[in-house]
């Protein structure tokens, strides 16, 4: 027998095995070394149960609507979470809190509505994150992602999503890859500085044909690069009926006021010159009586 297979590496093999479970693994799940995978289980809720030093959780492709932070907490070695596929929406924030080493998490196709500041704030090390094919994610707050500098990986691809503040995504030093494919992107000149960054930076744009304006209806399926020429003329070359307004309001300001100061600069040498002949009939008076 090879000593791979001797009895004492298979005791030892045993050892490590049950030592990584806990003596214990989810219903309807199974576990492996440091790994707990629930995949397709239809579960209801998330798993009692884990061995606390799980590293990497799979519950994809469940019917999973809540994650208890609580116990959440309990994994704090956890690395890596798989909840695509689930029922998971409304509010996360806070929700990670106690899984701060998380390098990977994936929660696409589910129902989140929206990304705040605390949602993901508390995960300082993560590197790769899914939240793409959330039809009803209509919004991603400007400073969402402001702790997330190490993130490489964001997919924010298939969503509800018409608008992302440039600040959100520049600010992130360590990004190489963004999705943005099929999103129902408003291009209007709001739009534009974010369209700007990205012809501009190095970040990669994963299906990138696919990433195109939704409305206005003229700029409806043009690709973001068109996009750009089209916004930076519309934009920055053409007025709107507010700025006639404002420019006829400054030119009646100033109309007015050059009106009001050469008006002063009349009464002003008016008053000057009766001041100047009253002053010499003075002395012509003082003249008279002396002679």
């Amino acid at each position: 027998m090879s000593p791979s297979g001797s009895p004492r590496s298979l005791s030892l093999v045993f050892l490590l095995g049950m030592a990584s479970q806990g003596i214990s693994c989810p219903s309807r799940c199974s576990c492996q070394y440091l790994e707990v995978n629930c995949t397709g289980q239809q579960l209801q809720e998330f798993p009692v149960d884990i061995p606390l030093d799980t590293r990497q959780l799979i519950l994809a492709a469940n019917n999973v609507s809540y994650l208890p932070p609580v116990e959440l907490s309990f994994l704090a070695d956890l690395v890596y979470l798989d909840c695509r596929k689930n029922l998971l929406g409304d509010d996360l924030d806070f929700t990670f809190i106690g899984v701060a080493r998380l390098v990977y998490l994936d929660l696409s196709f589910n129902n989140l509505s929206q990304v705040t500041f605390s949602t993901f704030s508390h995960l300082l090390s993560l590197v790769v994150l899914k939240i793409s094919d959330n039809p009803n994610l209509v919004a991603i707050e400007k400073d969402a992602f402001a702790n997330n500098t190490w993130l490489r990986h964001l997919d924010v691809s298939r969503t509800g999503l018409t608008f992302l503040d440039t600040s959100t995504i520049r600010d992130l030093p360590n990004l190489r890859l963004l999705g943005l494919s099929d999103n129902l992107w408003h291009c209007n000149c709001s739009f534009l500085d974010f369209i700007t960054w990205m012809m501009e930076s190095d970040v990669h744009f994963p299906d990138a044909d696919n990433i195109t304006c939704y409305t206005p209806a003229g700029l409806r399926a043009l690709r973001m690069p068109a996009a750009e020429a089209q916004l930076h003329f519309s934009c920055l070359t053409q007025l709107h009926k507010q700025d006639y307004v404002f420019l006829g309001l400054v030119g009646f300001c100033i109309f007015l006021a050059g009106t009001m100061a050469a008006w002063l600069a009349g009464v002003c040498a008016v008053i000057y010159e009766a001041h100047t002949s009253k002053g010499e009939e003075e002395e012509e008076e003082e003249e008279e009586e002396d002679t």
